[in-house]
């Protein structure tokens, strides 16, 4: 293999590792935040009878997350629930707001 071949080899390897390095500390300092998305606009995870992303049937589904960024999930300013009730979001599944 020529010099040249071999510089673009590295090269072309350090910039994949260094995409790889950025998409992996991105991924890192998010986190599954539950009661926060509207509907259909889901990450994941929308209970029983659903797939996943995009299929949550209300606003603010106590059984669907959205990914966050790490340390916003329950200070997130959301709307009151109908009955003046506080809502606030959580790392772990709500049982509020669930579809009837």
């Amino acid at each position: 293999m020529s010099t040249m071949m071999r510089t673009v080899a590295i090269a072309g390897a350090f910039t994949a590792a260094l995409a790889a390095q950025a998409t992996t500390a991105t991924a890192a300092s998010q986190v599954k935040c539950f009661g926060v998305s509207l509907a259909g606009e889901n990450d994941c995870k929308a209970g029983a009878g659903t797939t996943c992303a995009g299929t949550s049937k209300v606003d603010y589904q106590g059984n669907a997350w959205a990914l966050v960024d790490e340390g916003n999930c329950a200070a997130m300013d959301l709307p009151a629930m109908d009955d003046g009730t506080a809502r606030a979001g959580s790392l772990e599944e709500l049982s509020r707001d669930l579809p009837a």
